[in-house]
């Protein structure tokens, strides 16, 4: 008996989702919108950049420098001045992000064998970009100071250092993105549709039905739990297969070890968005709620920025957030062939989180049944 009513309220909270044909659109055309736009839109490369230069010097090694950040792909287009003012005004008026000034002895210097000097000028308002132009810059001002006599005289007995990048030879940016995004919109799609759920219950008057039908409380909390982890599963699973098909991220890891830790991941999304919608009287406020916790989930993920560059008393937070521990789990199955070992270490996190949550909504809603 209780399993035909527990599947009758899951067919209901399915049909309440799925019936009406804006809802079904919300659920698949955003986060399919999402997982494109940010997978081009959301990245840290810098390029098209464009460069002032401010060339004092006449010697062919200014013009071998200029030659080497023209033909680098980076550099979408150079103009050059004679006049410091300009320099000013177009970093002031973001026309260009870096200006460069060549010294009027900088080819003489390199002859002579002594130091010779670039100053380069950068728009501190654009922080990172700033720092990844002046780290290319730096990369073709090295290049050039090797072909220089000085250079080629130490280059005789130096030591070559060469590159390897593992997990992502290339440093495509589709192939770090795509797993974060299959983390992050889920994330989204589960905590909105979970958060929506008792809200709309109450706005539409049903709530009061639900409580005197036969249904005990393990069992509505069940029947509200399973849709959306169906739903969050289904959207996973479209990521997935975008990402391999359409963005060609490699999987190397073990997809049953990903749905697995899924199960667990939603289950604490779920369990957030059951609470939250337990507190909310409205499904304006279910929303805002869910926003509420959202946006400090992302922050705090190491999505963007890497969790050990934030300050100490921030980074125990992150341990109750569940999408940075899911977050490792995508990244290391799609990128790296993650051990079932660590994929565990990863899951029990979510699996406290999870039974947390759960648990907190369950007698939340108790207290306001009574």
């Amino acid at each position: 008996m209780w399993w035909t009513r527990l599947k009758a309220l899951i067919v209901k909270e399915l049909l309440a989702v799925l019936r009406d044909p804006k809802g079904r659109t919300v659920l698949i055309v955003p986060p399919i919108l999402q997982l494109l736009v940010f997978s081009y839109a959301a990245t840290l490369e810098v390029t098209n950049v464009d460069v002032l230069v401010l060339n004092r010097d006449n010697g062919h090694w200014s013009q071998d420098l200029i030659e080497g950040i023209d033909g680098s792909p980076t550099f979408r287009s150079i103009r050059f001045t004679d006049s410091q003012q300009e320099v000013r005004l177009a970093i002031d008026t973001q026309q260009v992000i870096a200006a460069i000034e060549i010294g009027p002895t900088f080819s003489r210097d390199i002859e002579a064998g002594r130091p010779a000097e670039v100053q380069v000028i950068l728009d501190g308002r654009r922080s990172n970009a700033s720092q990844i132009v002046s780290g290319y810059l730096g990369r073709i001002v090295g290049t050039l100071a090797a072909e220089t006599p000085a250079g080629k005289r130490m280059a005789s007995g130096a030591v070559t250092v060469v590159a390897r990048n593992w997990f992502n030879p290339n440093l495509t940016y589709q192939w770090f993105m795509v797993p974060n995004l299959v983390a992050s919109i889920a994330l989204l799609i589960g905590l909105i549709v979970t958060a929506l759920s008792i809200a709309r219950e109450r706005e539409l008057g049903t709530f009061d039905q639900l409580m005197v039908s036969p249904l005990r409380t393990h069992e509505i909390l069940i029947g509200k739990l399973i849709p959306p982890m169906m739903i969050g599963l289904f959207h996973i699973t479209i990521y997935i297969l975008a990402a391999v098909f359409i963005f060609g991220v490699p999987l190397r890891g073990s997809l049953l070890l990903l749905y697995g830790s899924a199960v667990f991941y939603l289950a604490s999304v779920v369990g957030l968005g059951l609470f939250i919608s337990a507190l909310s009287m409205t499904q304006q406020q279910a929303i805002l709620g869910a926003f509420l916790f959202m946006v400090p989930a992302m922050l705090l993920s190491g999505f963007a920025t890497p969790i050990e560059n934030m300050p100490s008393w921030l980074q125990p937070i992150t341990y109750v957030n569940p999408l940075r521990y899911f977050l490792v789990i995508v990244k290391g199955v799609f990128l790296k062939d993650i051990p079932a070992a660590e994929v565990a270490r990863q899951t029990v996190p979510l699996f406290l989180i999870a039974i947390v949550t759960l648990s907190a909504a369950s007698w939340l809603f108790r207290r306001r049944l009574e």
